[in-house]
């Protein structure tokens, strides 16, 4: 029997009739990792609260949720929190780590400080990390950089964002999965469907925050001239933070129209890629975002930053738009180019190469497991 053992900081919740259920795209990245090992426990953390509508349970019974303390957040008492639960969150770690053939941990995370540390120096099970956030942040927080920097410096594999020419040979480039053979082919036909007539739509997809540019998006989008505006039907915004009561205050006098969704189930996220036209996340910093690939297979083109490995899998004016820095003005600029695109090149630029989604699925993301690292 082949045992799996993740430790994360992906937040848990319980429902009411007692189920477990986590954070989707990790959850569904887990539901197909079962496909290649006989049983998964992960290690993570349990929130006390409301689980949100884009929570999903495990889908087999081979896959056991071993709870952490929440821990970590903003502000010092937060952080500290990390620290005087380090105790816990290792003896936890350790009681499975011991009938498990493999490890994965995914970073960066505040645990990360002390777990990666722990099992580079202390754990001789085979295993691999996977660094999901910028592996190029040169302003990253100090806990992000040490981990990266202990990561390049160990040996076990390290899977990361984007193609680099200086990464260690240890550390392989992997594609963020997050589609199903299923929604490949939903995706074809979606984009066979769509037509670029104006109004059209837009959409946000992620945590309502000033770091993944929802301030810059709202301020381009005022900007625009009124013809100009009068293109877009509606802006969706899909996600939920402690701003959100800000930012639909920002929108009420509004030119445009704007629908706050709040958290969406993967279905309901699914439904606003097909309606829509373009992603927009004029974000600081990003690994790979996995929303970006969703969009794009359902025919979403993307306006985006620049940043990590983005431009390694977008290119300017052939399948995306490119903003150069996190700026209203660089996101002004492509939005009206957006808007003045020809039906035939919007056609043109949402039409993927051939087997380029197909590097986003869950079935090629094992099959690379299993060639590079199991």
């Amino acid at each position: 029997m082949k045992q799996l053992t993740i430790i994360s900081h992906t937040e848990h919740y319980q429902t009411v009739e007692g189920r477990i259920v986590g954070l989707g795209s990790t959850v569904t990245e887990i539901n197909h990792l079962i496909q290649i090992f006989d049983r998964i426990v992960h290690v993570a953390m349990l929130h006390n609260m409301d689980p949100p509508s884009s929570a999903l349970p495990y889908t087999s019974d081979q896959i056991t949720f071993i709870p952490l303390p929440a821990v970590g957040g903003q502000g010092l008492s937060a952080k500290l929190s990390i620290l005087t639960q380090a105790p816990t969150v290792l003896r936890r770690i350790n009681q499975n780590l011991k009938t498990s053939d493999y490890f994965q941990f995914r970073a960066p995370t505040g645990i990360g400080v002390f777990v990666i540390p722990y099992l580079i120096f202390f754990s001789r099970k085979k295993g691999w990390f996977k660094y999901a956030g910028n592996w190029k942040q040169d302003d990253a927080p100090i806990a992000y950089a040490l981990q990266r920097w202990l990561l390049k410096k160990q040996s076990r594999p390290v899977t990361i964002n984007g193609f680099w020419n200086d990464q260690p040979k240890h550390c392989l480039s992997f594609e963020n999965p997050c589609l199903t053979q299923t929604e490949l082919l939903q995706g074809k036909s979606a984009i066979k469907e769509k037509s670029f007539q104006c109004p059209i739509e837009l959409c946000f997809v992620g945590r309502l925050e000033a770091a993944k540019g929802l301030d810059v998006l709202l301020d381009a989008l005022e900007q625009l001239p009124s013809e100009t505006s009068k293109k877009i039907a509606v802006v969706h915004i899909v996600g939920d933070g402690d701003e959100k009561s800000f930012y639909k205050k920002q929108t009420l006098h509004s030119k445009l129209r704007y629908e706050f969704h709040g958290f969406l189930s993967r279905s309901g996220v699914q439904a606003i890629y097909k309606r829509s036209h373009a992603i927009v996340l004029p974000s600081k910093s990003e690994g790979f975002p996995k929303v970006i690939a969703e969009a794009m297979n359902y025919g979403c083109l993307p306006i985006v930053s620049e940043v990590s490995s983005i431009g390694h899998y977008i290119t300017h004016g052939s399948n995306g738009l490119l903003l150069p820095s996190f700026t209203t003005v660089a996101l002004l600029e492509q939005l009206q180019r957006f808007l003045e695109l020809t039906s035939e090149k919007f056609s043109e630029m949402t039409e993927a190469p051939a087997g380029f989604m197909e590097r986003f699925t869950y079935d090629y993301y094992n099959e690379r497991l299993l060639e590079t690292i199991l």
